[in-house]
């Protein structure tokens, strides 16, 4: 005879176990990697000054130029040189690089010509720029991005002593609204998963608004070749490919940060995500499990959390566990606001949490089906 009762018994047991494992896995991220990244103290034992050449990419920056240039050229250090990659730019460009080039002598402009056969994203650019450098050392920014200190370029090159890469934190400026702060949250996760796994020795990406490598390891491995069909990647494939726990090093000093101008509405933020999910099943196979692993278990974290306070005699328990959850993740979030000078974030977090596992799954979904490569902007 069918024992309904019990039936329902091992049911309710298995989602109780399915809850708690994940629950678990959610604790690894938050306490295994979060939190000690946000306690992080760096190395600033090395007060040597090498050359560092600094290398910005721009197509269509006149305006960004304009504004920003100036903060990266006045940096607070001794031997440093620009160089601005203007590639196949059709604005004012070049009339905004020629007005700095007179009051700037560390500056160096290079040009890629509007031609079909560039129309393949910015690794070209990339590499020009590379070329073009005098130095070993090499820190990447872009055209809308600026430096929170006089002293970003000494922080980011102070490391290049003992390691080869080093990842820097690029954040968006704050404005009121929910786009604004749903756009640094997104950032600020982002960055305490590639900041807080490189610290655990577990480096996969970086990003090309602070981003610095040497250019020796830039040619011994052939730079972009492995990837160059991809449109995007030129910051976080690279990292991935190259990265390793002796050659690369993390820095969170505020000095070292820089802001960049968030996208103004959903539907373009919408467009850069998906830009960005171009490059996601491109990492290695351990880096994609780890990535993707917070996501998977976030979403049935919150899934069989739902039946439990439901549906179940569990429903206390979840409860509980869930709050716990919550109350670890606002203070993670409001350790890491204040670390990383992100306004209000603890605020919203929780709320966020949920509605990013829609809102990239959605992008993650929409790049897969169109199958189309975006270009960079």
């Amino acid at each position: 005879m069918f024992n309904w009762p019990q039936y329902t018994y091992y049911i309710e047991m298995t989602l109780l176990v399915v809850f708690v494992v994940f629950f678990l896995i959610q604790l690894y991220y938050y306490l295994g990697i979060y939190l000690p990244l946000l306690f992080f103290k760096e190395d600033k034992s090395n007060l040597k000054q090498e050359p560092v050449s600094v290398i910005i990419c721009a197509r269509n920056e006149a305006q960004n130029l304009e504004r920003n240039l100036r903060f990266v050229l006045e940096q607070n250090y001794p031997d440093f040189e620009v160089i601005v990659v203007d590639d196949c730019s059709t604005d004012n460009t070049d009339e905004v690089l020629g007005i700095y080039l007179t009051k700037y002598k560390n500056l160096k402009t290079t040009t890629i010509p509007l031609d079909r056969k560039f129309s393949h994203g910015k690794k070209l650019a990339v590499t020009v720029g590379i070329k073009s450098a005098t130095n070993e050392n090499l820190i990447f920014t872009d055209a809308d991005c600026t430096p929170e200190s006089e002293n970003w370029l000494g922080t980011m090159q102070r490391h290049f002593l003992k390691k080869d890469i080093v990842l820097g934190y690029g954040g968006y400026e704050y404005s009121r609204g929910i786009l604004n702060n749903y756009i640094r949250y997104d950032a600020l996760t982002i960055a305490m998963q590639y900041l807080g796994f490189a610290r655990a020795g577990i480096p996969y990406m970086g990003i090309g608004r602070n981003l610095g490598y040497k250019k020796s390891l830039f040619f011994q491995n052939k730079g972009f070749a492995k990837h160059y069909g991809v449109l995007s990647g030129d910051d976080d494939l690279f990292v991935n490919e190259v990265s390793n726990k002796k050659n690369t090093t993390i820095t969170i000093n505020p000095e070292s940060f820089t802001r960049s101008v968030p996208k103004a509405t959903w539907s373009e933020f919408f467009t850069q995500k998906v830009r960005h999910f171009t490059t996601s099943d491109k990492y290695k196979s351990f880096h994609i499990f780890l990535i993707g692993m917070e996501s998977v278990s976030r979403a049935w974290f919150y899934t069989t959390l739902i039946i439990l306070l439901t549906l179940t005699q569990y429903y206390k328990l979840a409860a509980i566990v869930a709050c716990f959850r919550l109350l670890l993740q606002i203070i993670i979030y409001g350790i890491a606001g204040n670390r990383f000078k992100e306004k209000n974030i603890w605020l919203t977090c929780f709320i966020f949490d949920v509605i990013s596992l829609f809102f990239n799954f959605v992008a993650y979904f929409s790049q897969a089906v169109r199958g189309k490569k975006n270009k960079w902007k």
